[in-house]
């Protein structure tokens, strides 16, 4: 099996894992960007094992996600070089910066899991809240890598003609909500309003732009290597 094929399945495997992740933990209640303190102790008591299930896939995630990138950069690479250009870096970049610091978002929750049964006292409750805040906003931030990686690999897609304009055109809208949502950060985790629909947004355009950059590399014809001589 090719290196497309091979990190076109780690896109479709990424995407497929971060959407049951969720599937998991919002319909039971995780609390939103912005939620109060208390709030957040009542959901991570009362759910602290599905945290922990939520949780166990995001290992997986991450090395799909590096695959997936790593292969895009191969592919790319040669059409790259050619144009003096390193756009499928900039995006790889971006990939390997978001698994770091939603690695810190997954600590946080595990944490705040794994101490929810506590005693309930002025420090836990001060502790908690300091943590959730950090939570929001690394979780809220991490849309400038994600920015990134939409950014860089729709470029170099588009230019190396393995992706569509409207798919190049789908991930720059996507990365314009998501950075949006980041520079806004201090307004989304300090207010549970609508601020908090334009990350919303961006992440699912990020997912449908990762499942159909998934397939096209799937799709794409092996290019033969130059003949050796015998």
């Amino acid at each position: 099996m090719n290196s497309a094929r091979v990190s076109g399945l780690a896109a479709l495997g990424f995407a497929f894992l971060i959407v049951a992740g969720n599937v998991v933990l919002v319909p039971a209640g995780l609390p939103r960007t912005g939620t109060g303190v208390a709030e957040v102790e009542e959901f991570f008591r009362a759910h602290g094992d599905l945290v922990g299930v939520g949780s166990a896939v995001t290992p997986v995630a991450w090395i799909l996600a590096t695959l997936f990138g790593a292969g895009a950069v191969r592919v790319l690479w040669r059409s790259e070089r050619d144009r003096g250009e390193a756009w499928a870096l900039f995006g790889f970049a971006g990939l390997v910066l978001q698994n770091a610091v939603f690695a810190g978002v997954v600590a946080i929750r595990l944490a705040l899991a794994s101490t929810a049964a506590d005693d309930v006292g002025a420090d836990r409750v001060g502790a908690a809240g300091g943590l959730w805040a950090l939570h929001d906003a690394l979780f809220t931030l991490n849309g400038t890598f994600l920015a990134v990686a939409l950014v860089g690999l729709s470029l170099a897609g588009v230019r190396a003609g393995l992706i569509r304009p409207w798919h190049g055109g789908w991930g720059l809208v996507s990365a314009a909500l998501l950075s949006c949502s980041a520079v806004l950060t201090p307004l989304v985790i300090d207010h549970d309003g609508p601020l908090g629909l334009l990350g919303l947004a961006g992440w699912l355009m990020w997912v449908v732009w990762l499942v159909v950059y998934g397939l096209a590399l799937m799709r794409r014809v092996p290019v033969p290597g130059p003949p050796t001589s015998r």
